[in-house]
């Protein structure tokens, strides 16, 4: 789990890094909406694939090091059993107490 002085300000944010953090898809599908979009280095994804392949099933953690003054954007060190550790940037919009879409790629 990632220290929570490093977590996202946004609680929605925190929720989606806590989420992945314990492993825990039903409480990821609870933040993100329905019908949220997913963009991983500039190219849109299938949402229920790549959260199965980048998060689930390849033991994804996230480890947030800076995020921006609104808390909707954050660098990370990622890991997972596909790509090993990265530093990664993410964008999110949130509405309603939901993601709405997130952007994913290195930092």
């Amino acid at each position: 789990m990632t220290p929570r002085d490093r977590m996202p300000s946004h609680p929605v944010v925190s929720a989606f890094v806590d989420a992945v953090n314990a492993q825990d898809p039903a409480a990821l599908w609870t933040v993100l909406a329905k019908d949220a979009i997913v963009i991983d280095v500039g190219t849109e994804r299938d949402l229920d694939a790549w959260v199965e392949r980048e998060l689930f099933s390849s033991h994804a953690r996230m480890e947030v090091v800076r995020e921006s003054p609104d808390g909707l954007s954050v660098t990370a060190r990622f890991h997972n059993d596909i790509w090993g550790d990265i530093d990664t940037a993410w964008e999110f919009s949130v509405s309603e107490g939901v993601i709405r879409r997130f952007v994913a790629g290195p930092a």
